[in-house]
């Protein structure tokens, strides 16, 4: 066992003296125009964000300054027959004490007009009967002890995939305690996650732990092969207390067989996809499955358990020079009591908010974006249309993945937009000028229309709000309000 410990900490102390990487992390930041598409090379992975920036410096980072102070802002008015507001403020402290060592710590509060369309799902607490505030700390430290080595801890989001949703993981919803540790070698990328969830269940706070292997391959310098998997399991049952079962902490572990092998009921999902790489265009997609019985699918028999989903899209960038433009066009369809599990310490969730698409489940979405870019100014068009089944008569039909899929009304003939439907068609138009580069401030206007129809027996109502907002942002993480 001596030995064993000796060889191991010779072989970091090596790595760490044969370190040449200097290392920031990016932020999430949706694509831009202006972008520069990264070269479709076999040694570049893009597909697990935030990024990271080695010798290179991003978003008025230096490399070699020892610290900088980021301001946040996030301050909007929305006229939806009364005047809301949100106020938000706040700001990080970004620095590299070592060239193989980053650090980002910061966050932001701010005061909401509660019940309004354009909350954000950060963390959150009463303050008043019609006022919202709310606390988002987050952070991460980053260590790069050789090139193709690198460890984070953090209070952050993660996201998987080359989508504007993810199916693998979403940044959506509210940050987590995380480890994140990355390898790149040949044509691989091969990245561990460890996150500590939390859960209100039973008028108590409990915590319940998900661990992600996720594998990228560059076949070529035009296709990309990915595979995920992860499990959710509850720090304590009805017979102990596990806190992180030590079984999930082997990186190169296949969590199917080893939850077979321990004799527990966790939640696994897996998945797989790929990206197609053209001159400035790719076509992605990614598939999940939660459960799924061969027989069921073969008989087309519609068995609930057969919950998965799947995304294809295609994005790329046009023009050049002053004038450039960015596309996407993705569809994403997953099917019923996908994610969720027997209570909310299993399911695939973080703190009442799905850790995939924001839609959760039993949903079919096209949208598409299309953003132009001159200088300071980013003009934005987002659009989606959709089906999503919602439940009726005390019965879970499958869309929120916090209902017990022990809920159903029956065993078969469950499909995409059962129970409730609704169609849905949401359009944001919005225009960005930089104020400040530093903390990426831009002053936007901004303009939504959110269309829903509901079909209810031989009745079909219908609504449709317009809604105006005029505002100044640090756009140092995605908005999710275009669903």
């Amino acid at each position: 066992m001596i030995i064993k410990a000796g060889v191991l900490s010779i072989f970091i102390c090596c790595i760490c003296t044969f370190s040449r990487a200097q290392i920031a992390v990016d932020w999430l930041i949706e694509p831009r125009p202006n972008d520069s598409l990264k070269i479709a090379e076999i040694t570049r992975h893009d597909n697990f964000y935030p990024s990271i920036q080695l010798n290179v410096a991003k978003n008025g980072f230096k490399i070699g300054r020892q610290t900088q102070i980021i301001p946040v802002l996030d301050l909007a008015f929305q006229y939806n027959n009364t005047l809301n507001y949100r106020f938000g403020g706040g700001g990080f402290i970004e620095g590299q004490p070592h060239k193989s060592w980053y650090y980002r710590i910061g966050g932001i509060t701010y005061l909401e007009q509660a019940n309004n369309l354009f909350k954000v799902p950060y963390q959150e607490y009463n303050d008043q009967p019609n006022s919202i505030m709310g606390v988002s700390p987050m952070g991460r430290i980053a260590f790069q002890p050789h090139k193709y080595f690198n460890f984070q801890l953090g209070l952050d989001k993660n996201f998987i995939g080359e989508g504007c949703r993810s199916l693998f993981l979403s940044d959506y919803g509210k940050p987590y305690v995380f480890g994140r540790m990355q390898t790149h070698f040949w044509h691989l990328e091969y990245t561990v996650l460890y996150q500590g969830l939390t859960e209100q269940y039973q008028n108590n706070t409990r915590l319940k732990f998900a661990s992600s292997h996720f594998l990228s391959w560059n076949a070529t310098k035009w296709l990309n092969i990915n595979l995920f998997e992860s499990v959710i399991f509850q720090a304590k049952d009805a017979l102990l207390q596990r806190g992180f079962d030590p079984e999930y902490l082997n990186p190169f572990v296949f969590y199917r067989p080893q939850e077979y092998a321990v004799g527990s009921s966790d939640n696994v999902l897996l998945g797989g996809g790929f990206t197609l790489k053209y001159k400035n265009h790719r076509m992605y997609t990614q598939f999940i499955v939660d459960d799924f019985l061969l027989s069921e699918i073969r008989k087309k028999s519609g068995w609930w358990a057969n919950k998965i989903g799947g995304q294809i899209g295609i994005k790329g960038w046009l023009g050049k020079g002053a004038n450039t433009f960015f596309y996407r066009v993705e569809c994403n369809a997953v099917r019923p009591y996908t994610y969720s599990h027997l209570s909310p310490l299993l399911n695939y969730g973080n703190s009442n908010s799905t850790l995939s698409h924001p839609l959760g489940a039993n949903f079919a979405e096209i949208l598409g974006e299309l953003k132009w870019q001159k200088n300071k100014c980013l003009g934005k068009l987002v659009a989606s249309y959709g089906l999503l089944g919602g439940d009726k008569d005390n019965y879970s039909y499958g869309s929120q993945i916090y209902e017990a899929y022990t809920l159903r009304p029956y065993d078969f003939g469950a499909f995409i937009g059962q129970g409730s439907k609704q169609h849905f068609f949401r359009l944001n138009i919005q225009f960005n000028y930089q104020i400040m580069e530093k903390g990426a401030i831009n002053g936007f206007v901004e303009f939504a229309l959110r269309y829903n129809l509901k079909s209810q027996g031989n009745s079909s109502p219908y609504s449709i709000q317009y809604l105006p907002l005029i505002g100044i942002r640090s756009q140092l993480w995605n908005d999710y309000r275009n669903y």
